[in-house]
């Protein structure tokens, strides 16, 4: 969407994605050109569904063992953009080439933007002190090197609004993670990457999409990794005794790329797709949807004024607390911890949100036409 607005401002620019799997997928479904170098990058993925066990990621130590990774991959980002000459570079969440511009300021030769929807690593409660220190140590070096080298980012934007942004400190004896942010970046409000008020004749995009009149929707899906397989199965296990409640009930399990679809159990009634495009559009038509804790599928449902139920990642920092933040802010969703979700009570929860009506705090519609004029304003 964002891309999509910088092309209204400058006709004749041209795009080169450098991008991983699944993302490279959904690029080239919409027409992207992705750089043939996105085959050298090593998988991010990978490493952290290694990383992870039983719904379960802990998101800052996995980040502390990808060193290697993130190496490799900004010397093939260096190797692209020393062979051809970018004017504009736009890191969205690209901690290593972030990283190691600051840490080499040299190799700056183009403008770049640097987007992020989070700011602040924070440890966990069983991290002790140990993660408390290790977590405000990345802080301040992050906060250390803007200082030190304010050239290195030419915009910096966040995808939302102030108020999104937790209310904690980086650590101890560091400022205001909301307060830094605010000095230190433009807010685009949040991209949905769709306009929400074109599902507001949700009778219409049901019959578009094969929904019935008679039947509850509810939609289960965890992202493009591989993590979340264990959830699956939870809900999968649920789908029986949700069903005896609810008997109009049709469950659709979305694995996403990175999950094989034969590997989930089967239930008569129970459908398992691999890969849905445009999920968007089903989440908007959906009676219910039950989710893992990131921000881009709870957002899209938030934009759209649809039930769900999310279950974060367990040590995941950014899904427990940025993520729950800013849904708190919006008064979207409930949220169950994974501890919790017996079949049984899992089962429960999906019958007592079904076709809930809900009214979530508005959510902007204009944040990708922001974020394209700032950065038209680079070129």
């Amino acid at each position: 969407a964002i891309a999509q607005n910088l092309r209204g401002h400058h006709p004749d620019l041209q795009i080169d994605w450098l991008a991983q799997h699944p993302v490279t997928r959904v690029l080239a479904e919409a027409g992207e050109h992705v750089h043939a170098a996105s085959d050298w990058l090593s998988s991010e993925s990978a490493h952290i569904e290694d990383e992870s066990a039983e719904h379960d990621l802990h998101c800052f130590q996995a980040w502390r063992r990808m060193d290697e990774i993130l190496v490799a991959n900004f010397m093939v980002f260096h190797d692209v953009v020393t062979s051809t000459d970018y004017d504009l570079v736009i890191g969205d969440e690209a901690w290593d080439v972030d990283y190691y511009l600051h840490e080499n300021p040299e190799l700056k030769r183009f403008a770049y933007a640097w987007f992020t929807d989070f700011v602040g690593w924070l440890p966990m409660p069983d991290g002790g002190e140990r993660e408390t220190f290790l977590t405000a140590d990345y802080n301040a070096e992050m906060i250390e090197h803007i200082a030190r080298y304010p050239r290195i980012r030419d915009r910096a934007i966040f995808v939302g609004d102030p108020d999104d942004i937790v209310p904690d400190d980086f650590g101890p004896n560091l400022p205001s993670i909301r307060e830094w942010t605010q000095e230190h970046y433009d807010f685009a409000g949040y991209v949905t990457g769709f306009d929400p008020t074109a599902f507001a004749d949700r009778d219409q995009i049901r019959h578009r999409l094969g929904y019935a009149d008679d039947e509850r929707v509810c939609i289960v899906t965890v992202g493009g990794s591989g993590v979340g397989g264990h959830l699956l199965h939870r809900v999968i296990d649920a789908f029986p005794a949700a069903k005896d409640a609810v008997p109009d009930l049709r469950m659709i399990v979305v694995a996403g790329p990175r999950i094989d679809p034969g590997s989930l159990p089967s239930h008569p009634g129970l459908e398992v797709r691999p890969y849905v495009h445009e999920l968007y559009r089903h989440l908007a038509a959906c009676d219910l949807a039950v989710v893992q804790g990131g921000l881009t599928t709870t957002m899209e449902l938030t934009a759209t004024n649809r039930p769900f139920i999310h279950i974060p990642l367990r040590h995941h920092f950014e899904q427990n607390f940025h993520v729950a933040h800013r849904l708190r802010r919006y008064g979207a969703g409930r949220r169950m911890d994974y501890d919790d979700t017996t079949p049984d009570a899992l089962a429960a929860a999906i019958a007592e949100e079904l076709g809930n009506i809900v009214q979530y705090r508005p959510v902007a519609t204009d944040g990708a036409a922001r974020a394209g004029a700032m950065l038209a304003e680079l070129l």
